[in-house]
């Protein structure tokens, strides 16, 4: 291990930069995105304004679940290049003065993992004891539902035994409850620590501790089931034993997936003195979006956006003395304008400016997903085939086998599927959207030739350049970074308003969300305000009252 670090917040001033390898950029003409063409991509990337990049997972898989399924911790996909690729691409984003996050999934393994493969043999191997197992002789084990499938225990014969995967049957869940267990994933983390990398984004990582008694889960208490999973015994002892192990000798980050868990949990990992993680994110805006009707019939919005402006709410007080994370879309979400802004094309640019403001003047560290800078929109697959999502092969297996209404849950899929997110980026207008060579692992966007790189980089007024203009923004006001949050208007059901105050210097953020003209009334006085920004060019005038064009945003120093 390389000499202890001193730890830093570097963190919070960063914009991080999500790429999911397969579907960026192609090199060699196998229809998968790989670690060169990321590597030939970097001067974009920096182009950008970004300063972390986050990489889905690049380890060495069978890709059940795109490389959510690791077969090997310490070697590269194949799919994605080699060792020396990985090498060369740290060492180029640290020339371009950017970091570089991997994704540290380690709640389960593949089921080709060495240690699974062994595990599965005989109850007397010594791998047996790194993953979970019910025995045949102690009957059925607990219900216990999958993310992916029907049932979380699958029944492996050799060992008469049943084993835990909370994903795809391919998943295994390791035993975090065995040391070894957890000092082999400490010994990996150093190996890519050592190697210069910046940090981790943590797959899952609330679920890693379980009651390994598995009793029936009380639904009373936990309705969904997941939340329950979130909740293990020792997971914080876990998380503070990987911290002081490793990642308190490093200057790094770490951001954990809040799987299943809501705001009232965030302070028991994020709050320095825990010293368990830097930050967490959790479900929030897809659940809102997913699971709220209406504020009004006329709104315009087809979510609560009260219920959104409360969730924001409720996870920045909830860090306590920690850092908020702030993310509207990621490889686990569709598009974030076709769900928070609008894919019709008299709205998806102003809506796309209106989110990009939001995110970049918001509290916390925001988490941009690569192509939702220029726009990006949902798929809108008609058939199943088109689909390479486990999760939706899985459901589409299930709603099939019972029977239930195939038009609805297709149409689900276009609005809902991850997929949305993972169809490869649109760099120009050249066939497969100049992402291969060749047919890509998912299909293009439809919507390629006018949504791309090359098109708005040509446009000063493009949502690319209005992304770096925003950033350049963020970065020259620090008040958008440290400054504090506070609502305004809070009970307008069409506008999120909130204020931004660094003590010497405010600033009054101002977002119309609805398809529709509205009006706000921040309630302070706004003479000598000064409009900095709107994302149509120019600026309504100031009173009271401020009536907003569709999607409009409105930034004003106070």
């Amino acid at each position: 291990m390389k000499q202890a670090k001193k730890r830093t917040d570097w963190w919070k001033e960063v914009v991080v930069y999500q790429i999911y390898p397969r579907s960026f950029m192609d090199s060699n003409g196998d229809g998968i995105g790989d670690l060169r063409g990321i590597i030939s991509r970097l001067g974009y990337i920096r182009s950008l304004g970004v300063d972390v990049i986050w990489l889905s997972p690049i380890y060495a898989s069978p890709n059940d679940d795109n490389g959510y399924d690791i077969s090997d911790y310490r070697a590269i996909m194949k799919e994605c290049g080699t060792m020396e690729d990985f090498d060369e691409l740290l060492r180029e984003v640290h020339n371009c003065g950017m970091k570089l996050v991997l994704d540290l999934v380690v709640n389960h393994t593949s089921d080709e993992h060495p240690w699974f493969v062994e595990a599965r043999k005989s109850r007397e191997n010594p791998h047996y004891e790194y993953y979970h197992w019910w025995p045949l002789e102690k009957g059925r084990p607990a219900y216990r539902p999958s993310y992916f499938e029907e049932n979380a225990w699958r029944y492996n014969p050799r060992t008469r035994s049943w084993y835990l995967h909370y994903f795809s049957r391919k998943q295994p869940d390791l035993n975090w409850e065995n040391p070894g267990v957890r000092h082999a994933i400490y010994d990996m983390m150093r190996f890519w620590l050592d190697k210069g990398i910046d940090g981790f984004r943590m797959d899952s990582i609330p679920l890693i501790a379980k009651d390994t008694a598995f009793p029936p889960i009380d639904r009373r208490k936990y309705p969904d089931v997941f939340s329950y999973y979130a909740h293990g015994p020792h997971l914080h002892d876990y998380l503070h034993e990987m911290y002081t192990e490793v990642l308190s000798k490093y200057d790094i980050m770490t951001v954990g997936e809040g799987s299943a868990l809501g705001y009232r949990d965030v302070a028991g990992f994020v709050e320095p003195e825990r010293q368990e993680l830097d930050m967490l994110y959790g479900f929030g805006p897809s659940e809102v979006r997913n699971n709220t009707v209406p504020d009004t019939p006329d709104s315009g919005i087809p979510y609560s956006l009260l219920a959104l402006k409360k969730m924001f709410g409720d996870w920045d007080k909830a860090v306590g003395n920690g850092w908020p994370a702030i993310y509207m879309g990621n490889h686990d979400q569709p598009r974030m304008i076709s769900r928070f802004g609008s894919d019709l094309p008299e709205f998806r640019e102003v809506s796309a400016r209106m989110l990009i403001t939001f995110l970049l003047t918001m509290r916390g560290t925001p988490y941009w997903y690569a192509g939702d800078e220029i726009g990006m929109v949902n798929a809108g697959f008609n058939h199943i085939g088109d689909y390479r999502d486990v999760a939706v092969l899985n459901q589409y297996k299930s709603f099939r086998k019972h029977r239930k209404d195939m038009t609805e849950f297709m149409e689900q899929q276009k609005q809902i599927s991850r997929d949305n997110a993972r169809t490869p980026m649109q760099w120009d207008d050249t066939p497969n959207a100049g992402f291969s060579s060749v047919t890509p692992w998912l299909k293009v966007n439809a919507g390629y030739r006018k949504v791309n790189v090359a098109v708005e980089e040509k446009n000063p007024d493009s949502v690319l350049n209005y992304f770096r203009k925003m950033i350049a923004f963020r970065k020259a006001n620090p008040e958008l970074i440290f400054g504090t949050w506070k609502l305004v208007d809070r009970k307008n059901p069409k506008v999120f308003a909130y204020i931004r105050d660094g003590g010497e210097r405010k600033f009054l953020v101002i977002l119309n969300f609805s398809c529709r003209e509205a009006s706000c009334r921040p309630g302070i006085c706004l003479t000598g305000a000064e409009a900095l920004l709107d994302n149509y060019n120019d600026c309504p005038p100031l009173g009271k009252e401020i009536r907003l064009r569709p999607f409009e945003a409105l930034v004003l120093i106070l």
